[in-house]
């Protein structure tokens, strides 16, 4: 996310909290920086000049030069004006019209509409609790139709039929049609994009908004995109009454200047973004919190909230009744603990959420050993057999234990070595829950602290 201009912003944020007062030499150092990240993430350059024309005057005015912590009050005015560059806050969708509510996505080919509009589909249905119909008018890509299909199924939405030998308009009639007669609340429309912008492409997109005259008309549009993203935007601002921005591939080794231009060059809020490939991987776009990211002061609501989306409650609850009431930790329940990992996106998505200064000290490079070792470990599991699994002893105790785990080895095509390591950290893992019967989560916790043998904990 960002990551070339959070890097430099975030050396920039330590230099700034470190000032004891504020001058107009160092504001000016600082502004200077601070332009320099902004313009090699690609931002556009009358958005640079603005911010920097903002932050400036705040920056020399009374209330920093009178504070205590000028440095901080410094970090505080980049924050808000990053933020207010962003678009302040959150902005939600509207759908305060007579059902269905139409939702119009556009945007280039390649940006992410379909699987954006699947995503959303998604959002809508769980976190609005609409019965939501997808169709796509995108009649010059046969693929794009049946990939719509596919992911709308995966998001839990209906999808409406669509080919193409019909013309866009007959589609949008019809499905509009359909999602009156079958009371759905919420019709998105997925259209056509091309390589570049095109007279053809915005006249079409013109016709459709003019018949469906949708309540969001919104503008996707891919993060990685740097300064292309900023014309493009300009062409579809033009064309349409754009209500608000998506932005996908946020979670690339983008350069981020997308965020920070679109915003500005089109009017209109930044609704979402796309956080990953997966089909709930949209999130509300949050411009305060984002500016946090930015800046390398991470994002812990958010990291909260995807450590609450991915821990499935009713088996953790499971698990610990299992141990409470004497029955011992197996391989299964290992298992499980891992999958819950995965499902909150794995060690390094977490890791992006967390302060830059904690993320370094714990280190991409160790966060990408970790995700392999629990690859590792999720592989020899799964090559045991299911008594093993429910009876870890087998491979600890008895004649028996070196042939089952050179078996296990060869299975998981790990060493001998791995399958050693791997029981060194669940007998661990044991011990502590047998600790938790008598004293409670909280302890095990502070145990993990000092545990050394699991993913990410060292060797």
């Amino acid at each position: 996310m960002a990551s070339n201009l959070t890097e430099r912003l975030s050396r920039l944020v330590k230099t700034m909290r470190g000032q004891s007062r504020i001058t107009e030499s160092n504001v000016q150092d600082m502004l200077r920086e601070v332009r320099m990240a902004l313009l090699e993430a690609d931002v556009a350059l009358p958005v640079v000049k603005d911010f920097i024309a903002r932050v400036k005057d705040k920056a020399l005015g009374q209330e920093v030069v009178s504070s205590l912590t000028p440095g901080q009050v410094l970090v505080s005015i980049v924050q808000k004006e990053l933020a207010a560059t962003m678009g302040d806050g959150v902005a939600d969708l509207n759908l305060a019209a007579q059902p269905p509510a139409v939702i119009l996505m556009a945007g280039l080919q390649g940006a992410g509409k379909t699987t954006t509009t699947a995503k959303l589909t998604r959002h809508l249905i769980e976190k609005r609790k609409k019965k939501v119909l997808t169709v796509s008018a995108d009649v010059y890509r046969p693929a794009a139709i049946e990939q719509l299909k596919t992911v709308t199924g995966q998001a839990g939405g209906e999808w409406f039929p669509s080919n193409p030998e019909q013309k866009p308009a007959e589609i949008a009639a019809a499905a509009l049609d359909h999602a009156r007669r079958h009371y759905f609340d919420v019709l998105l429309v997925d259209t056509a994009g091309r390589l570049a912008i095109d007279e053809a492409l915005m006249a079409e997109i013109k016709a459709l908004h003019a018949q469906l005259n949708p309540v969001e008309t919104l503008f996707v549009v891919d993060a990685m995109q740097g300064q292309d993203a900023v014309n493009t935007a300009k062409a579809f601002k033009e064309a349409l009454p754009l209500t608000g921005v998506v932005l996908t591939k946020l979670d690339g080794d983008s350069r981020g200047g997308a965020a920070l231009s679109v915003r500005q060059i089109t009017g209109v809020p930044i609704k979402f973004a796309g956080v990953s490939e997966k089909i709930d991987g949209l999130e509300v776009f949050d411009a305060d919190r984002h500016a946090g990211r930015v800046l390398g002061m991470g994002d812990i609501v958010a990291l909260v909230e995807e450590v609450q989306k991915g821990v499935d409650m009713a088996a953790a609850q499971k698990l610990a009744e299992k141990v409470k009431s004497g029955v011992e930790f197996d391989f299964n329940d290992f298992l499980m603990q891992l999958g819950q990992m995965k499902k909150m996106g794995g060690l390094s998505t977490l890791m992006d959420k967390l302060p830059a200064e904690m993320a370094a000290k714990a280190g991409h490079a160790d966060m990408d050993r970790a995700e392999r070792d629990m690859r590792r470990m999720e592989g020899i599991i799964n090559a045991m057999t299911a008594k093993e699994r429910r009876q870890p002893a087998l491979l600890t105790d008895g004649k028996s234990k070196a042939s089952r785990k050179r078996r296990i080895a060869a299975g998981a095509g790990v060493q001998i070595q791995d399958v050693n390591r791997l029981l060194n950290q669940f007998g661990q893992m044991q011990d502590m829950m047998k600790k938790m019967k008598g004293g409670g989560l909280f302890k095990m916790m502070k145990r993990m602290g000092g545990m050394k043998g699991l993913p990410g904990m060292g060797r």
